[in-house]
């Protein structure tokens, strides 16, 4: 697992890597541009393909979100495009990340633990413990709001 993040945006790569972490998925994060170290990006990718373990990378970048693009155009691993939050132009910025040229395809979560749950789903398929701990959060989630539900129903009476 591999977030490329901007320095700038360290606290919301950090949220990603605490719900990796949470997963049990290693994971590395790399600071690039592909505004402004596009040679870089490619030699930091291409080390990465090199190595044959799956992989999913996590993109975080806005504004002009070419980052995503160049990292989905490069790999064949599964690539997540988790922007940070941001008012700049009235929110409209994350256009860039929901419209990519033809052929290029990362994935959108807003959600920083949200990207981390699509990367341990994709990694699950071909690892059972993986697979089983995306299982137990969602049985966690569901019994939180069949309590909740218990404890709201009960305030009723």
């Amino acid at each position: 697992m591999t977030p490329l993040v901007p320095k700038s945006d360290l606290s919301h790569a950090q949220k990603i890597a605490d719900a990796l972490t949470g997963f049990g998925i290693a994971w590395e994060m790399r600071v690039s541009s592909a505004h402004k170290t596009p040679a870089r990006l490619l030699q930091i990718v291409a080390d990465y393909e090199a190595d044959p373990r799956p992989k999913v990378y996590i993109s975080i970048a806005g504004r002009s979100n070419a980052l995503s693009a160049m990292l989905d155009a490069q790999v064949s691993a599964p690539v997540i495009a988790c922007p940070p939050p941001s008012d700049a132009f009235g929110g409209a910025d994350i256009f860039s990340s929901l419209r990519m040229p033809g052929g290029v395809a990362p994935a959108v979560v807003l959600d920083p633990a949200g990207a981390a749950l699509v990367a341990a789903k994709i990694l699950g398929l071909g690892d059972p413990a993986l697979r089983d701990a995306v299982t137990a959060l969602q049985q966690r989630n569901a019994e939180r709001l069949t309590q909740e539900d218990a404890e709201l129903y009960q305030k009723k009476d």
